[in-house]
């Protein structure tokens, strides 16, 4: 499989996930910096013009965090990266449905105004509250997201690379991590674990 990616953005979930599933893969960057997400190369892997972005071994393009996070589980039944139970499950996809529609939104207003307004003083307004939307995202994931060490408690699934990777852009939009200890420990919980050092060690982290 191919993973197209950038350091630091929201394929740092996928990467993670992968390496928990233990699925051989090879990490295609895509530079952000010259643009390289918008440019016709790209466009063709992915429409939309965002990471992440999976080729899988039949030649499939899959898109959206969520989507290609629940086909590496179904990829690798045995590293039980789904709970069986359906309540349990629920949880899990709620944790990662309010990921991706609430607080990588309030992330992403920081910079990336242009997607809904078109006045420079309409993108001041978005990123004078990001921390504040942040912090309140942060709240609400420690309060009701985080069921001990991880979204389900004792035991890691996919939600849990979601929620690293969005938490940690918490310090860079100004929350501070002392006000969360539950993501705090749960930050450095995930560091430890030998799939993040992989992803760390490839420089996506």
């Amino acid at each position: 499989m191919k993973l197209y990616c950038a350091p630091g953005t929201i394929s740092v979930a996928v990467a993670v996930a992968l390496e928990e599933a233990d699925l051989p893969h090879e990490q295609i960057r895509v530079d952000f910096a010259t643009g390289e997400q918008t440019a016709a190369p790209y466009l063709k892997v992915n429409p939309k013009g965002r990471v992440p972005a999976l080729v899988t071994d039949e030649n499939t393009v899959l898109t959206e965090v969520g989507a290609i996070l629940e086909y590496i589980a179904a990829q690798a039944p045995s590293a039980r990266l789904v709970p069986a139970g359906a309540q349990e499950a629920a949880h899990m996809r709620a944790v990662m449905y309010y990921l991706a529609s609430t607080m990588h939104v309030a992330h992403a207003h920081k910079m990336r105004g242009p997607r809904w307004a078109r006045l420079e003083s309409s993108f001041e307004d978005m990123r004078s509250k990001v921390t504040e939307n942040m912090a309140d995202a942060a709240g609400y994931v420690e309060s009701h997201c985080l069921r001990g060490d991880f979204v389900l408690g004792a035991t890691f699934s996919i939600a849990d690379a979601y929620l690293f990777a969005v938490c940690r852009w918490l310090e860079g939009d100004g929350v501070a991590l002392g006000d969360f200890p539950a993501i705090a420990a749960f930050l450095d919980r995930m560091q430890a674990r030998p799939s993040v050092v992989a992803v760390r060690a490839s420089g996506l982290i």
